[in-house]
């Protein structure tokens, strides 16, 4: 099968004279052509080619996440990552989400972490809408508080223990946003996607830079996918003091 699942629809990349094959599938509602993401707000291209509607609730990790495919990104790539933090973030940790989209670190790390508070940040007026729902699908109002803005004016100062900088593009310019969220001291996960032979030394060089006076204290680097030919998305975890 070319193509992935997202709850009951079913994304491929090119046009079918075909679709019988996929109108099989088990639980497949509806066929969407997936094209180029674009903006800083990541919107897909996307044609529907059976079924209707658009929006769905996919499943993952005993996590449940309503969208919109034609409005929102979802990044398959990333699931290991998902999963990563929530076995990082501790009972008693407060996390700030920088770039929360629909939940995609925030949902899992309240769900399966139960930190004492998330607050998820999002620019984007429909992945703020989702990312609401989505608080509330999986029961953890009580735990992750969204706002909706640009980071760097409405990000609570002070206050984390755990900062996430999840998403790919002009991410280093909000290093310094990052740091100010945090208290005393705090780790930092930021994301960047790196040509292949800077991999490990831009963005340590960025989140030095932009700590500072700040001790910084590199405490893992991973890569998370190929980004492009000859780049690579990849995060690094730094505790700053």
């Amino acid at each position: 099968m070319k193509g992935k699942i997202l709850g009951d629809i079913l994304l491929v990349r090119e046009d079918q004279d075909d679709l019988q094959e996929y109108l099989k599938i088990p639980g497949v509602n509806k066929i969407v052509k997936l094209g180029h993401i674009n903006g800083p707000h990541r919107k897909p291209e996307v044609k529907l080619l059976w079924g209707e509607g658009t929006e769905t609730i996919h499943k993952e990790n005993r996590c449940l996440y309503k969208m919109d495919v034609s409005q929102v990104m979802w990044a398959k790539g990333n699931t290991a990552e998902r999963i990563r933090l929530t076995k990082l973030v501790g009972e008693d940790e407060t996390v700030v989400d920088l770039f929360a989209g629909i939940g995609y670190f925030s949902i899992p790390i309240a769900v399966h972490a139960r930190p004492t508070k998330v607050y998820a940040v999002e620019i984007n007026h429909v992945s703020y809408h989702y990312l609401k729902e989505n608080i509330k699908l999986n029961r953890v109002t009580d735990i992750v508080e969204p706002t909706l803005g640009n980071c760097r004016d409405v990000a609570p100062q002070n206050v984390a223990d755990r900062v996430l900088m999840g998403y790919i593009g002009n991410t280093h310019e909000y290093i310094d946003v990052a740091i100010n969220a945090l208290r005393a001291s705090g780790v930092i996960h930021y994301h960047e996607a790196v040509p292949e032979k800077l991999m490990f030394t831009r963005p340590v060089r960025r989140i030095q830079s932009a700590a500072l006076d700040r001790e910084v204290e590199i405490i893992n680097q991973r890569i998370i996918k190929k980004y492009a030919p000859g780049v690579y998305h990849v995060v690094i975890d730094a505790k700053i003091g």
